[in-house]
């Protein structure tokens, strides 16, 4: 069987910049290579984009734009004519062709719908969720919507602009505290791996956390604290989506946040999750219905709350991390299917998406 040519997208103008290389790394080591050959496609933090031809191993801390023999510039173009990308090569700009793209982004500017619409523009498969379920999922308070309209249990919430937070400070903290009662979530409405997020347990850490999450994004959203634990759901598929075991997380900090994810990393990883058959088997059942609801497909991981007496929607990551400790992977790892033959069954599901949509 002739190889497939998989373009791989990493890095990113985001604040989750660092946190890609080293899932792209991981990805890249893992894509079998019987069936695939793969081009590396890097942006920079200032969102310049290169081709790096170099050793996997230097993404991670960005070593790899220290190895500048092996970079070239390199471009995704909206025209659906070039199948690929255009490099700059000794001055002269070069087509190569391209059958799938896995963009390993996360956050802003890559999980967000930006470069969904411009893969969606070139005409190219590419892995995961299109451009309009992605915005959707990365927008908290999008999210929060159309999961009410879906009839899907969640905390109550409450969201505002930045604008509309300083024309009336006062009004919306007495009207948070009054609908949701502290401790209150507070977060930013686009951004992933709980950067900006903290945790308010009165009105002067609530304007306070407030700042923090407007320094992320220009709208916020707040949510009543929820007792229960931490359970995601590893989706996969496009019309008929699976759900792996359902695993649970046991934050090493208050709550999961950057932190607990990234840095600490001794937060408890428990799978199954520790919760009876039955929520296991009603959490997989809300979990695609979450998915469906929000339009997913390729996969998505899909987060609640469980506690004894409701399943509570969190959010739901349309490009979750896929580094060595990530959740997604080690979920589907745990019912049976390995890395490897977890990264070929996603990127098989992008073409075949597409080519069932000409």
């Amino acid at each position: 069987m002739e190889k497939l040519t998989v373009l791989t997208l990493f890095g990113g103008n985001s604040s989750e910049h660092d946190v890609s290389t080293v899932s792209a790394a991981s990805v890249i080591s893992n894509i079998p290579r019987d069936k695939y050959d793969i081009i590396m496609l890097g942006i920079t933090k200032d969102g310049r984009w290169l081709r790096y031809d170099g050793d996997i191993d230097l993404l991670p801390e960005d070593k790899w734009l220290e190895d500048e023999s092996k970079l070239r510039p390199a471009y995704l173009v909206p025209d659906s004519s070039v199948g690929g990308i255009v490099e700059i090569v000794d001055g002269k700009a070069v087509t190569t062709k391209v059958d799938v793209v896995f963009p390993v982004l996360h956050g802003k500017n890559g999980e967000d719908g930006t470069v969904q619409g411009l893969l969606q523009l070139a005409d190219l498969p590419f892995v995961g969720c299109d451009m309009l379920s992605s915005a959707d999922c990365m927008d908290k308070a999008v999210t929060n919507a159309l999961a009410d309209r879906a009839g899907i249990d969640q905390a109550k919430w409450l969201s505002f602009t930045e604008h509309e937070y300083r024309n009336n400070p006062q009004k919306l903290l007495d009207e948070a505290a009054e609908k949701l009662g502290y401790p209150i979530f507070v977060k930013p409405a686009n951004a992933g791996s709980s950067v900006g997020i903290s945790k308010a347990t009165d009105i002067n850490s609530l304007a306070d956390g407030i700042e923090v999450a407007f320094a992320n994004d220009s709208k916020v959203v707040l949510e009543e604290t929820v007792t229960g634990r931490e359970v995601e759901c590893a989706v996969l598929g496009n019309d008929e989506p699976i759900v792996a075991t359902p695993g649970e997380i046991a934050p090493c900090n208050d709550f999961y946040d950057f932190d607990a994810k990234y840095v600490a990393g001794t937060s408890g990883l428990f799978i199954p999750a520790r919760i009876s058959d039955e929520q296991l088997k009603a959490v997989k059942a809300q979990a695609i219905k979450a998915y469906k609801a929000l339009g997913c497909a390729g996969l998505s991981r899909v987060d609640f709350f469980v506690n004894d007496e409701r399943i509570l929607l969190n959010e739901i990551n349309t490009i979750p991390g896929f580094t060595s400790i990530s959740m997604y992977p080690k979920l589907f790892e745990h019912s049976g299917v390995s890395y490897p033959e977890l990264l070929d069954r996603i990127l098989r599901l992008a073409i075949e998406r597409k080519e069932s949509r000409r």
